[in-house]
């Protein structure tokens, strides 16, 4: 769907004749028309969102991966944290080192607040780019508390514990992402590269639909 915004005032709308609501993030019929609107992409029409139009989503979004990473995930990894900062996305992870560091280092480097929930009772665990370390103290537990308080998650290389958060995402029936020779399992979307993944995770901001990303269903994964 086309997005056209209204900057002078203040409002977000779809080329199908509906107007986005901020506070609820649905879409409602609307009518009237936009003279001084220009169209803008899913990414920019959630940076609007978060950044200008007084109610932003709240709601943090996952990146999940392992502490072991190649060099190409963790650069995945940091872009994807540029990504959410520069949309005014919060950033929610594991809150330790590998892939988790590295996208709290490229969210907080775009001015991004990140939130680590820690395996561990110590939040000096934390790696130094954590804004917010939450210390549970209930070991790889905590897998199920970053899915569950997610809008969505990105999955980023990694191995049974990154699966293990992915799988609860789709059990909380939230739209999982897959980077850099991540998992890919029954219910994630594949996407290309850090980019596409966040497009996809603007239009599940914008409750908008997938465009350029399949379930791994479609594309034949097992």
């Amino acid at each position: 769907m086309k997005l056209i915004l209204d900057l002078e005032n203040g409002r977000l709308a779809g080329a199908n004749k509906t107007l986005f609501r901020p506070e609820d993030r649905s879409w409602q019929p609307f009518e009237e028309e936009m003279p001084s609107a220009r169209e803008v992409s899913p990414v920019e029409a959630v940076e609007w969102l978060q950044k200008n139009s007084g109610s932003p989503c709240r709601v943090p979004v996952a990146v999940i991966g392992g502490r072991e990473a190649t060099p190409a995930q963790l650069e995945a990894a940091e872009a994807m944290g540029r990504h959410l900062g520069r949309m005014g996305l919060t950033l929610v992870c594991g809150g330790r080192q590998g892939i988790m560091e590295a996208a709290c280092r490229g969210a907080t480097g775009e001015g991004g607040l990140s939130i680590g929930i820690l395996p561990d009772a110590d939040p000096a665990m934390a790696n130094p780019h954590v804004s917010v370390p939450i210390a549970t103290g209930i070991g790889i537990a905590r897998n199920a508390l970053v899915a569950r308080a997610a809008l969505c998650l990105v999955a980023i290389g990694g191995g049974y514990g990154t699966i293990s958060e992915m799988a609860f995402g789709l059990q909380f029936e939230k739209k999982v992402f897959v980077l850099a020779d991540g998992p890919v399992i029954d219910g994630a979307h594949p996407c290309a590269d850090p980019d596409q993944a966040a497009d996809a995770v603007a239009r599940v901001v914008l409750n908008l639909p997938m465009e350029g990303v399949e379930d791994s269903r479609r594309q034949g994964f097992k």
